[in-house]
């Protein structure tokens, strides 16, 4: 049987299997409606310390486990998640603000990639074998690796850097965001019952704690999903110590709509993945190109869906797909891109939101109507439910448009002539692009960004790859 987890009591961080207070402690807001909730543990310096003491301790026997051995823990991890899930996804509306329906999403595609990561295996390579000699290329584990975790999608991205790092035989300190600390830390006190000590370790803390993860010189290993300012600081941090590092940063992905579409059938994903998790998710369609042809059609058939599907609310009212923005520091962002719209003049095909006087972080869904191709709203990500339409005629110049930002996470390209858009898509600068779909990802699928969305890949084979060093080995038949 699995533990029980309570989501109200937090009594420390997750150390070497163990619950570890701290003298001080802090809690986060639920954003639906800005009241506080439980109080978690702040890290101090010294227990991270002792941390990565237990982890470096535990990578000598846990790198030397089997791969099976690795992946019945795995397993069981997933199964003692799944006996919580209800609990969790409830605390997961409650601390990120995400509709229930979203959470158990969240729930259900974290359970597969676990499932999926005890199936991967990184396996020796032979790149010579004959009578003299064999040479092997071997995939050792790096060591200590960590964690920082964003606030968008703690319990999938979280535990999305978990399963390979110790699937691949390293040991693991978790992060959680200080807005979204409390699934994570649940997730870590559900590993106590499953993993040996040191092994995965979950400590929340302030904003100091990622520093001095980034620049620990017993931390072998970083792997980081944030914003690309955050992702500069942490490669500039890593470089201290020459560790490794895995950076998963902004989009401002690009959605490419031929003439010949169908629309009633391509805008409701299309619309839906413009604001989805109120437009917080980095690789959700946010400038959507429209070919002239069908432009004033498309774009008064995505108002009229987003006025009678797109409902904004709490996480726990019926229907919501818009809850509320995560924090404070991000609604205020966005409120100032939506303050944007008189300023600048921008077209408004559906006017947007901000609840004011509501208790919570409530902003409704904008369209922008063909705005300037150098507007705030095309070059900047909002990550909130604000979206632009931008007219195009011809096919090389709206990939040029696509491509002209310094971003390069995902990409779409809709069209019924596949040759046309595979084409348009081979050209398209971006670590995932879709052909007739968007945001679509799976645990055996490598997934990161080009240009500043990014350094490396997560998932997938080559995923499990940064979680190891590149080691040739020779072996000669004969003494000379």
């Amino acid at each position: 049987m699995a533990p029980k987890i309570d989501i109200k009591t937090y009594p420390g961080n997750i150390i070497n299997n163990k619950f570890v207070p701290t003298p001080s402690t802090r809690h986060s807001i639920d954003p639906a409606t800005a009241e506080p909730l439980y109080e978690v543990p702040i890290a101090r310096k010294e227990d991270l310390d002792v941390a990565v003491k237990h982890a470096r301790e535990a990578f000598k026997t846990w790198s030397k486990t089997t791969h099976e051995e690795r992946a019945k823990l795995m397993l069981a991890f997933a199964d003692a998640i799944e006996e919580n899930r209800a609990d969790l996804e409830k605390l997961q509306t409650m601390e990120q603000g995400k509709p229930i329906g979203l959470a158990n999403t969240e729930v259900t595609m974290a359970l597969q990639w676990l499932r999926t990561f005890a199936t991967m295996e990184v396996k020796d390579e032979v790149l010579q074998d004959d009578d003299e000699r064999t040479i092997y290329q071997t995939f050792p584990p790096l060591g200590v690796c960590g964690g920082i975790v964003p606030w968008n999608w703690p319990i999938l991205l979280g535990l999305g850097k978990v399963g390979p790092a110790l699937m691949t035989g390293n040991t693991f300190i978790m992060k959680p965001s200080p807005y979204t600390p409390y699934c994570d830390l649940k997730l870590g006190e559900i590993g106590m019952s499953i993993f040996p000590p040191g092994v995965f370790q979950v400590l929340s803390g302030d904003d100091s704690l990622g520093p001095w993860m980034t620049e620990h010189p017993d931390i072998d290993m970083i792997t980081f999903t944030g914003s690309i300012p955050t992702g500069k600081r942490v490669a500039a941090s890593c470089a201290k110590t020459l560790k490794r590092y895995v950076l998963e940063l902004g989009g401002n992905d690009a959605a490419i709509v031929c003439d010949d579409v169908e629309i009633e059938k391509c805008l409701p994903k299309i619309a839906t993945l413009a604001f989805l998790n109120s437009g917080q998710i980095c690789m959700l369609a946010k400038r959507i190109y429209v070919h002239e042809k069908i432009y004033d059609q498309f774009r008064d058939a995505m108002v009229e869906f987003t006025k009678n599907n797109i409902k904004t609310g709490g996480g726990f009212e019926p229907d919501v797909v818009v809850g509320p923005v995560q924090n404070s520091m991000q609604f205020e962002l966005v409120k100032d891109m939506y303050s944007q719209i008189e300023k600048c003049g921008w077209k408004v095909a559906l006017e947007g939101k901000v609840r004011e006087g509501s208790k919570g972080y409530y902003i409704e869904p904008a369209i922008i109507d063909n705005p300037p191709e150098d507007s705030r709203i095309v070059v900047e990500e909002p990550f909130g439910p604000i979206v632009p339409l931008l007219k195009w005629s011809d096919d090389e110049d709206v990939v040029d448009r696509a491509n002209s930002l310094r971003t390069g996470l995902g990409a779409s390209v809709w069209s019924k002539d596949l040759v046309r858009a595979e084409k348009m898509a081979r050209n398209l600068s971006a670590g995932s692009v879709w052909v007739n779909s968007h945001f679509d990802v799976a645990p055996n699928v490598p997934f990161g960004g080009h240009k500043e969305s990014g350094i490396g890949m997560e998932w997938g084979i080559e995923g499990f790859k940064h979680f190891t060093n590149t080691r040739s080995l020779w072996v000669w038949k004969k003494i000379f």
